[in-house]
C-alpha cells in the first residue's frame, strides 16, 4: 500500500490556486528577508524552511534578502552570522539581496508619489504626529504641513536627502487617508532623518525608508510572487498594496503579501530586543550560549539541521498562533541523534569501584558496537581495569527491591564487561560513601559465550577505568526560563524568570577513545545523554555540552512538583 500523499497548508493552498488559475509556475519566486539587527532563532527557523521548502517543492528559486534600513541597529557581523545559519540548514539562496541596493530607486519612487501629490514633508514633533494621528476608536486629523505645495515638499526632501535638515525635524509621509479605521493607513511615515553610517553604504546616505515602504517594493524589484509574513503583519497588507498600487507596471508581476502564525516556544523568548537583553546583561555568555534559542546557540549545544528541519515541519504552517512545549523539540533531536550519535562511556558524578579479586597489574580491552542503530558505524576497544568509576547515584549502602542497580550484597552487569557484587563500602569522616568493594565472575565476560555469560541480572551499569580516564568538563544546560511562557505575563518582567540552574559545570570523566574528538562531535554518553565537543575545547581541555537528556526529565519533575 502506497504511503498517502502529505496535506498541504494553507500557502501551499493559495499558490496550488494560483497557478490553477494560470500563473506560470516558472514565475514563481520566494524570499527571506531578515534585519540584520541580531541572530536569528527557532522562529526564524520556521520561517527559512516555510520560504526555502516551498523553493523545493516548486522548483522555484529563492532570495536571501536583508531588510537594512535601520543603521543604528544592523551590522556586518549579523549579516554573516545569518547566511551562515541558513547555510547551516542545508538551504542555498538563489540571489543575496538588500534593501540597501535599492534606496536610489525607492528615493526616486518617492520624488514621484510626491508630484502626484501622494505624499509631502511633515515637519511637527513625533508627540505632535502621535497626537494628530489618533486612536484606533477615533479618526486621525490632517495635520498642519499635509497641504503643502509639490515645490515644497520637493525641496524640502532634497534638502533632507543632501543632510541640510537635523534628526526629528522633517519626516516624508504618504497622503493617504487620517480617518481609516487602519491606523497603519494614517498618513505613515515613509522616509526619516538618520545621520548615522550604514554598514554597506557607509555614509551616502543620511534619510533612510521605514520597512512599510521598503518591503513591498523590494519584493516588486525582485518580481517575488508570493511575500510570506508572520501574522503581526496583516494589518499591514493593505498598506503594502497601497504603496504597490502607486508605483507597479501593469506588465510585472505584483507580489502577494500572506501571513502565517509565528509559533512561539515554551520556556524562552523568541524576541530579539529580550534576546539582546539577556547578551547585554550578562545572563548569558553571547548569542551562541547553548540555553539560547538562536540558531547558532542550538548548533553550539548539539542540534543537528535535520532535526531543526523535522521540527520545523511536525509543527507546520497555521493561521493561529500557539505555544509549542519545547520537549518537541527535543524530541526531535533526541530521534535524530539516536540514530546517528556513537556511544561512549563517561561517569559525571563519580565513585571510585575496586574490584578486589582482579589481578592489580592486569587491564584488557573490551568490544564495544559503536551504535547499535548504524551497523556501519562498527566497534571499538574499551580499557577495563581494577579500578573504575561508576556514578554515585548507581550504588546504594541499602535499596528496596525495585532498585536495580548496584547494592551491598546485590549484583549488576558492567556494560560490556562483568557481572560484579558489591561486597562492602568505605566512607570518610562525614559519612559520605568514597569507594565501593565488588568481587566479579571471570566467566560472566560479556559476549565470551560462556554459560555464566549469559547469566541474567536486573541491572547494567556503565563506568570508565580510572586509570585510563579522560578528566572533561561537562556543561549540564537546562531551560533557559522555569516559566512556560516568561514573556507572556503583563505584571512581571521576563527576566524574573530566568532559570538560576540552567547551567551546571562539572568534572566528568570519560573512555580514552573520546581522546581524538573534535569540535561539535556529538556522543550518546551512555545512560547520560547526548553531548558535543564545545568550540571552547583544546587539545589539553576537552569541554562536552549536554544537548539533551536520553529523556525529557523536566516533565516528570514538573509532575512531582
Amino acid at each position: 500500500m502506497s504511503e498517502s500523499p502529505k496535506s498541504l497548508n494553507f500557502i501551499e493552498h493559495i499558490i496550488e490556486e494560483d497557478l490553477a488559475n494560470g500563473f506560470p509556475p516558472n514565475a514563481l519566486r520566494f524570499r527571506f528577508p531578515p534585519e540584520p539587527n541580531g541572530y536569528l532563532h527557532i522562529g526564524h527557523a520556521s520561517s527559512i524552511c516555510l520560504n526555502f521548502g516551498l523553493g523545493l517543492r516548486y522548483n522555484a528559486p529563492v532570495n536571501l534578502r536583508f531588510d537594512d534600513t535601520n543603521p543604528i541597529k544592523e551590522e556586518q557581523e549579523f549579516v554573516d552570522a545569518i547566511k551562515r545559519d541558513v547555510e547551516w540548514l542545508g538551504y542555498e539562496w538563489d540571489t543575496e539581496c538588500y534593501a540597501s541596493d535599492y534606496f536610489q530607486t525607492l528615493y526616486d519612487w518617492a520624488v514621484e508619489l510626491i508630484k502626484q501629490g501622494k505624499a509631502y514633508v511633515d515637519s511637527q514633533s513625533s508627540e505632535e504626529m502621535a497626537i494628530q494621528k489618533g486612536t484606533p476608536t477615533e479618526p486621525g486629523v490632517n495635520g498642519p504641513y499635509r497641504n503643502r505645495s509639490v515645490e515644497e515638499n520637493l525641496e524640502l526632501f532634497k534638502g533632507m536627502k543632501e543632510g541640510l535638515f537635523d534628526e526629528g525635524t522633517h519626516v516624508l509621509r504618504a497622503k493617504i487617508d487620517m480617518s481609516s479605521s487602519n491606523m497603519l493607513m494614517r498618513d505613515p511615515i515613509m522616509y526619516r532623518i538618520l545621520k548615522r553610517a550604514h554598514h554597506r553604504t557607509n555614509t551616502d546616505w543620511c534619510i533612510y525608508p521605514m520597512y512599510d515602504w521598503t518591503h513591498g517594493e523590494s519584493d516588486y524589484i525582485e518580481q517575488i510572487t508570493h511575500s510570506l509574513c508572520t501574522l503581526e503583519f496583516a494589518p499591514h497588507r493593505e498598506l503594502y498594496d497601497w504603496f504597490l498600487d502607486n508605483i507597479i507596471d501593469p506588465d510585472k508581476v505584483r507580489p502577494k503579501q500572506r501571513e502565517f502564525a509565528r509559533r512561539n516556544l515554551s520556556h524562552t523568548v523568541v524576541s530579539k530586543r529580550k534576546l539582546l537583553q539577556l547578551v547585554e546583561k550578562g545572563l548569558v555568555n553571547g548569542w551562541d550560549d547553548p540555553r539560547m534559542p538562536t540558531i547558532s546557540g542550538l548548533r553550539r549545544r548539539g542540534y543537528t539541521p535535520e532535526s531543526i528541519r523535522s521540527f520545523a515541519d511536525t509543527i507546520g504552517i497555521a493561521k493561529r498562533e500557539n505555544v509549542v512545549d519545547v520537549s518537541l523539540l527535543e524530541f526531535h533531536i533526541r530521534e535524530h541523534l539516536n540514530k546517528i550519535a556513537p556511544r561512549v562511556m563517561g561517569v559525571l558524578n563519580p565513585l571510585k569501584l575496586v574490584i578486589t579479586n582482579y589481578p592489580e597489574e592486569q587491564e584488557e580491552w573490551l568490544r564495544s558496537e559503536n551504535n547499535p542503530e548504524d551497523a556501519s558505524a562498527g566497534f571499538r576497544d574499551i580499557p577495563f581495569s581494577r579500578e573504575l568509576y561508576i556514578e554515585k547515584e548507581d550504588f546504594r549502602e541499602e535499596a528496596n527491591r525495585k532498585f536495580f542497580r548496584l547494592k551491598l550484597g546485590g549484583e549488576v552487569r558492567l556494560k560490556n564487561g562483568y557481572i560484579i557484587k558489591a561486597e562492602s563500602c568505605t566512607k570518610d569522616t562525614e559519612g559520605n560513601i568514597i569507594e565501593v568493594q565488588c568481587t566479579y565472575d571471570p566467566k560472566s565476560k560479556s559476549g565470551s559465550g560462556s554459560e555464566e555469560s549469559l547469566r541474567k541480572v536486573k541491572g547494567t551499569l556503565h563506568w570508565v577505568s580510572i586509570k585510563h580516564a579522560l578528566p572533561v568538563e561537562v556543561r549540564l544546560y537546562d531551560r533557559l526560563f522555569t516559566d512556560e511562557t516568561p514573556d507572556g505575563h503583563k505584571d512581571k518582567d521576563f527576566l524574573e524568570f530566568v532559570n538560576p540552574d540552567s547551567l551546571t559545570v562539572i568534572t566528568g570523566y570519560v573512555e580514552p577513545s573520546l581522546k581524538n574528538a573534535k569540535i561539535n562531535d556529538r556522543f550518546q554518553f551512555q545512560r547520560m545523554g547526548y553531548f558535543n565537543v564545545d568550540q571552547d575545547s583544546t587539545p589539553e581541555k576537552m569541554i562536552f555540552n549536554r544537548t539533551v537528556t536520553l529523556r525529557d526529565t523536566w516533565a516528570k519533575l514538573q509532575k512531582k512538583n
